[in-house]
């Protein structure tokens, strides 16, 4: 009988030992960040357009337009689902057309419209950069990343190069940094959409030639339509 109610003893005692060893969980505390922004590099795909034509000009193909940049998010609500939004980028933009520029004897830049079975290809391509500013609604949270927005914008572009393409099938003829070009071009846009995928909307309030240039005595006045996705990346 001792020996049985020292077997008990023990058993007892190491089992209040263990339970005294027995530590509570510690979960780890989540920081919530209520002063989130949403700073992010954008990714432009856009079919160009024109807009403004002038007589018998055409576009055929499809007309590749790119741009990426970063833009700097302002929160200017306690919710933080109004901001302005500042940024830079680049972009691409190539226009296939029947507008025809090439040079004279003297080195002066002329335009007239050929017919499509007169030539191969004919493209305008510019590059420039970009300085967008938006204001932005959208019901984001600090919990998500995903949300929809509506993003209003005007973007300031700088044209730093361009060219005027023609291939008649034997000869290509290049006019680069054409002086009749708005070197400094402008416009409003739109996007909006969901998480990543957005519609994107641009249209150039300036025209794209200067003022003086004309064809067969009419003034250019050919202004750009830019319409396709643009992504938002954190």
């Amino acid at each position: 009988m001792r020996i049985l109610f020292s077997c008990l003893f023990l058993v007892s005692f190491f089992n209040a030992f263990s339970q005294e060893d027995v530590k509570a969980e510690i979960k780890p505390v989540v920081k919530i960040d209520s002063l989130y922004r949403e700073d992010q590099f954008y990714f432009s795909v856009t079919y160009n357009m024109f807009t403004d034509l002038p007589d018998h000009f055409k576009q055929n193909k499809f007309s590749l337009g790119l741009s990426g940049g970063f833009v700097r998010d302002i929160p200017l609500n306690k919710n933080r689902t109004y901001a302005i939004a500042p940024g830079i980028g680049l972009s691409y933009q190539n226009y296939y057309q029947n507008l025809n520029v090439s040079l004279d004897g003297a080195g002066k830049v002329v335009y007239g419209v050929n017919d499509y079975g007169e030539f191969v290809s004919n493209r305008y391509k510019q590059y420039s950069v970009d300085a967008p500013i938006e204001f932005r609604w959208r019901n984001s949270t600090f919990e998500s990343t995903k949300f929809w927005r509506i993003y209003l914008g005007v973007k300031f572009s700088y044209v730093f190069s361009c060219s005027s393409i023609l291939d008649d099938g034997e000869t290509k003829y290049r006019v680069n940094n054409n002086p009749d070009i708005n070197k400094f071009q402008y416009g409003p846009y739109l996007s909006a959409g969901y998480n990543t995928w957005n519609i994107y909307i641009y249209y150039g309030l300036n025209p794209l030639y200067k003022s003086a240039t004309t064809l067969s005595g009419e003034k250019i006045n050919l202004k750009t339509l830019n319409a396709g996705l643009i992504f938002y990346i954190l």
